[in-house]
């Protein structure tokens, strides 16, 4: 029993231990089922909705502010990722996202390339070259972070020029998100809007139409601009995530026809609330993700041929829900105005869902996708 005792810190420990430097530990406690010993039908789509900064407080706030329901309850398989970068336990978004969308570790704001900055190839850049359409949905820029690398190559997070520039040559069919402001008056001089339209794309913004009221051409490439800048707080009167979740949707599957599609949607804010210690502007955030959940799920559940994921890239706040809380009114605590190490949920809800349960890499979370999509992993970007 002792020596038990000992195996388990040791595995524990190790767990914990800076991510490049993990040690397999030979123990008698399960490992977790090989994905190759997991049959199941391929999906034709594959819906992946990261809640940035979201941890296991974040959902449970939301849930005991929301009736004690969610959503992504309705999802059967569940694990956990260990989100640290290959420079630091605590990941951020960029190294986090990067993970999900090239399969690799790197350093804290790195946007798709290896801790040597060479470029890797995306998920993106490989259905695309499989035919099959993409987009992009998330509440903040559109050069954020986490969007950001599912097209992006650059050296740091903070290159939102050269990350507008490769947005504009990329694969991306649909995107919706802020930061008209990357795109005009840059410092090159180049109008990416005017370039982006003369390759296909149908262009517009808050300043000209409300997404509610958007037309949208399906025979072209579509981008919506939210804000000039940052969009504003769910709270402040940003509605737009769950019907361009539903809009994106209907888009990627018209075009997609029998290749099937790939939609990235980010609940952005929920990290900010995390952030900026305010518990009003998590939980409201929270659900208005959620109910980009409930699109995603709905259109899963009719389908039957799509795959649905929801996490995070890591936690926000050190987030906590104190004694006194209750239903419908919470108490809450901070441990500090920063990310966490602390491990990441996975959900999952469709053909192949069974391959996300357990506990695992983030970097696991891109293999997983490639193996449940039949993709050559040898494109380049």
């Amino acid at each position: 029993m002792y020596m038990k005792r000992i195996l388990l810190f040791l595995v524990v420990t190790g767990l914990f231990s800076a991510c490049g430097q993990r040690q397999l530990v030979e123990t008698e406690l399960p490992g977790p089922v090989p994905d190759d010993s997991i049959s199941f039908t391929p999906p034709q789509n594959l819906i992946l909705l990261i809640g940035d900064g979201m941890g296991i407080a974040q959902i449970t706030a939301g849930m005991y502010m929301n009736g004690n329901k969610l959503n992504l309850e309705r999802c059967r398989y569940t694990g956990l990722h260990i989100p640290c970068s290959t420079d630091n336990l605590v990941t951020d978004s960029a190294a986090g996202a990067t993970a999900f969308a090239c399969g690799i570790k790197t350093y804290n704001g790195a946007i798709g390339v290896d801790p040597s900055q060479k470029p890797v190839p995306n998920i993106v850049e490989q259905v695309s070259a499989m035919g099959m359409p993409t987009g992009l949905v998330v509440t903040s820029t559109i050069t954020h972070a986490t969007p950001a690398a599912f097209y992006a190559h650059q050296p740091h997070r903070d290159m939102y020029e050269a990350i507008a520039a490769d947005l504009a040559k990329s694969d991306i069919d649909f995107f919706v998100g802020g930061g008209t402001v990357d795109f005009v008056g840059r410092q090159d001089g180049r109008d990416l809007i005017g370039e982006m339209r003369n390759n296909g794309f149908f262009l517009t913004d808050s300043a000209t139409v409300s997404f509610d009221k958007v037309e949208i051409p399906f025979d072209k490439k579509f981008g919506y601009f939210s804000s000039p800048n940052s969009p504003v707080k769910v709270s402040e009167g940003r509605n737009y995530l769950p019907l361009a979740t539903k809009k994106a949707i209907q888009y990627l599957k018209h075009n997609g026809d029998k290749k099937g599609f790939f939609l990235m949607v980010e609940g952005s804010q929920i990290d900010w609330g995390g952030h900026a210690n305010d518990s009003d502007y998590i939980v409201s955030e929270m659900l208005d993700f959620d109910k980009a959940v409930g699109a995603a799920l709905d259109f899963a559940e009719k389908d039957g041929n799509t795959l649905v994921i929801i996490t995070a890239d890591h936690e926000t706040g050190g987030y906590s829900i104190l004694a006194g809380s209750r239903m419908g009114k919470i108490r809450p605590g901070f441990t500090t105005d920063s990310h966490t190490a602390s491990l990441v949920p996975v959900f999952a809800y469709g053909p192949g869902q069974e391959l996300f349960a357990g506990v695992y890499e983030n970097t696991a979370i891109y293999h997983k996708m490639v193996r449940v999509l039949n993709l050559n992993n040898k494109v380049q970007p």
